[in-house]
């Protein structure tokens, strides 16, 4: 691998990372304003924040990675996406939270952005 590919594929991660980090932080706003309106249980605000994550991963890494190992730049751009949005929101007042089901949202990040990624090179390719 040249330094070019790789200068690239880290500009494509950080961006994709980085964009789907604020479409969460924007997104989660939003939903904060009918948190306070309608006062959801619990389990109502983690699916909603999974589907957040879930789509941001997969959409922002659909748009910004390109072809040449799609997968993997995808699943590392999910993988730090999850960990900037967790680092962020516990900045903001949440908290930190490791334990098995930061894993698994570390699992499905990864694999939501993969995913996305494929997705997009293949149809950048048609």
């Amino acid at each position: 691998m040249d330094k070019e590919f790789l200068r690239r594929a880290a500009w494509e991660v950080v961006k994709a990372a980085l964009s789907a980090t604020v479409f969460s932080l924007f997104a989660t706003a939003l939903v904060a304003v009918f948190v306070q309106a309608y006062a959801p249980s619990q389990s109502v605000l983690t699916a909603v924040n999974w589907v957040l994550k879930c789509t941001g991963a997969f959409l922002f890494c659909l748009l910004f990675i390109r072809r040449e190992r799609a997968f993997f730049k995808g699943a590392a751009a999910g993988l730090l996406y999850s960990v900037v949005s967790m680092l962020l929101f516990a900045a903001i007042g949440g908290g930190f939270r490791l334990d098995g089901f930061f894993a698994l949202e570390l699992f499905v990040c990864a694999l939501c952005g993969g995913l996305g990624a494929l997705c997009g090179a293949k149809l950048r390719k048609g």
